[in-house]
Formats: structure tokens, C-alpha cells, sequence
């Protein structure tokens, strides 16, 4: 795939068409107060996973509505604390999958805390969080389940069990609150992005080729899954593309992005289909915080940088979280 998107020096200009909703922020405060309502109970169980160089521990909490969420909490073996931390968030489909596969923020000597994504985990990574909440007809995945409702949209559930989520990190005895970064692949990005929107304490931020901002951008442009859900709902739904319009408006990455107040560090990649760089660009623009940086991988799809990203965050992280 040769790069379909805008040239890059247009890109670094790109500004997205999302209209912001006049409530973004009463919703989101109401959403997030109504789950605080519920006890975080958060609960932290030593696992024996063979590991020697690392501790595990299964964790529950309890997310959007009071349901309870899973994750892995991860550290180096008889950390002493107080440590940072790295809450990661997961991609499409995938769930928080086994520890092993959890090795490297705690290898550099982080706190490494992995969110379950509720209703996910079924494609290339299992989980263990079931979405207790059900939907009116949707396409198959998760991008139109309630969506013509912004208080019944799936991401509503989901983003508020990742504001939990590094709620519940941070009530670990061995964690330094202060020092917290979010970070993710592709919905994890987003789903980072997100919580950068809504927690104003954060150290850092690291959204990797991230999904879910520039909708209006991304349904019309890429026709490959899982944006093309959004397409197929409207196929048969006809007329009904406003009220979409408008839920997905009070999900969009962007606006999150425009209420940043942590450093960033982005990336994205020119042949991405998934996730087209025009998106990704148009949440890195409306990045509020002045210190913010964008990886760009010209030749890669939404694969992205991979371990090459992994050794720029290993460079730029532990700047942001030392103490």
C-alpha cells in the first residue's frame, strides 16, 4: 500500500471538521461522577507465574457502573516503591491476554498496570471482563453498539473503566501517583487519549497509532475495518447519520486531545489504513500541551513503529516520570 493520505507537510497542518458538543464536558463529568458513586475496590492478588525478574498480581476494580474490570499489575521482583507507573490500554479485539507477554515497563523498572477492555478479547489476545450492558441492533464489534445514544455508546463504558483503571493503579501502596503515564496501541491510544482528556494530573502520555479520533475524517476516508463498522451501520440505518454523528462527537479523540495537560509522545504511520495518519494528526494538532512529539514511520501500515517505537518511549518515558 503506497500513502493514500494527505502529504506530510499538509498533515502537520491538518485541522479536523469534528464539531464539539456544547455539554462535552457536563457529560463527562456527570459520567465519571456517577461511577465514582461506586466503591473502586480495588483488589491485588500475588499470582505464581514461574517469572523470576518480576511480581504479578491479578486485579480487579470496579469500572463504569460499579462492573468489575480485570487487569494484570506488574513490577519488578521486591520492588520497594515508591515506583511510576504505566497504565496501558489494549487494541481492538484483544484482551489483557496472560502476564508473560507484560514484561517490558517492568523491566525498566516501572510499576505496569493493563486494563482488561470489557466485552473484548476474543480475537488475538483473551480476556476476562464480560460488558454486562447490552445494546439495540448493531453491527458485529464494538463501534455501533448503542451508538445513536451518547449515554448507551459502548466507549462511554470503556472510557470510564480506563479513568478507574489508573484510579486503581495508583491505590497501590508501591505506586508514586505522581509519576503515572497512560499508553496504548491503536484503540489503546485512543483509549489513552482519552483518559488524557479527563484526569488532569497525568506525567505523560503515549498513544501509538491511535484509533477513535477525526470520526467525521475517519468513516468517510478508510473502508477497512473497524471504522467500516460505522459505514455498514448507516448502510442499513439510513438517515439516521446525525444522530451518530453526534454520539461519536462526544468520543472523539480530538476533543480529548485539545484538553491534554501531560507531555505526549504520538506516532503514526503513512500507509496506515486503519488508523489513516490525517487522524492521527488531527489529535497531535489539537494537542493542548506544548510538549508533544510525533513519531512518523513513512513505510509502515498500522503494524507502526513496533519495537522501534517501544525504544523511543524507552528514551522519552523515564524523563518524564523520574523523580
Amino acid at each position: 500500500m503506497a500513502h493514500f493520505d494527505l502529504p506530510l507537510n499538509e498533515l502537520r497542518a491538518y485541522r479536523s471538521s469534528s464539531v464539539e458538543p456544547e455539554d462535552f464536558d457536563a457529560f463527562w463529568a456527570r459520567t465519571l461522577g456517577e461511577a465514582r458513586e461506586h466503591p473502586l475496590a480495588p483488589r491485588f492478588d500475588p499470582v505464581d507465574t514461574g517469572l523470576a525478574t518480576v511480581d504479578v498480581y491479578d486485579v480487579t476494580f470496579a469500572g463504569f457502573g460499579g462492573h468489575p474490570v480485570r487487569g494484570w499489575f506488574v513490577i519488578p521482583s521486591g520492588a520497594a516503591g515508591p515506583l511510576p507507573v504505566v497504565v496501558e490500554f489494549i487494541g481492538y479485539g484483544g484482551g489483557r491476554g496472560l502476564p508473560h507477554t507484560h514484561l517490558l515497563w517492568a523491566s525498566a523498572g516501572f510499576g505496569h498496570f493493563v486494563m482488561d477492555t470489557r466485552g473484548q478479547g476474543s480475537r488475538w489476545a483473551g480476556g476476562d471482563t464480560p460488558d454486562p450492558v447490552g445494546s439495540g441492533p448493531a453491527v458485529p464489534g464494538f463501534m455501533t453498539r448503542g451508538v445513536e445514544d451518547p449515554d448507551a455508546y459502548y466507549y462511554r463504558r470503556v472510557f470510564t473503566d480506563a479513568v478507574r483503571a489508573v484510579e486503581a493503579a495508583r491505590s497501590h501502596p508501591l505506586v508514586d501517583a505522581a509519576r503515572t503515564a497512560v499508553t496504548g496501541e491503536s484503540q489503546g491510544g485512543g483509549i489513552s487519549l482519552a483518559v488524557a482528556g479527563l484526569m488532569p494530573d497525568l506525567a505523560a502520555v503515549a498513544p501509538d497509532v491511535p484509533f477513535l479520533c477525526d470520526f467525521p475524517r475517519a468513516t468517510t476516508l478508510t473502508d477497512r475495518h473497524p471504522y467500516r463498522e460505522i459505514g455498514q451501520y448507516l448502510h442499513t440505518h439510513r438517515g439516521r447519520v446525525e444522530r451518530v454523528e453526534r454520539t461519536l462527537a462526544y468520543f472523539d479523540g480530538v476533543h480529548f486531545a485539545a484538553r491534554a495537560t501531560a507531555p505526549a509522545l504520538f506516532s503514526t504511520a503513512l500507509e496506515d489504513m486503519t488508523c489513516p495518519p490525517s487522524t492521527v494528526f488531527a489529535a497531535f494538532n489539537a494537542y493542548a500541551h506544548g510538549d508533544k512529539t510525533i513519531e512518523v514511520y513513512a513505510f509502515n501500515d498500522h503494524e507502526g513503529g513496533e519495537a522501534h517505537q517501544r525504544a523511543v518511549q524507552l528514551r522519552w518515558l523515564p524523563e518524564r516520570l523520574a523523580s
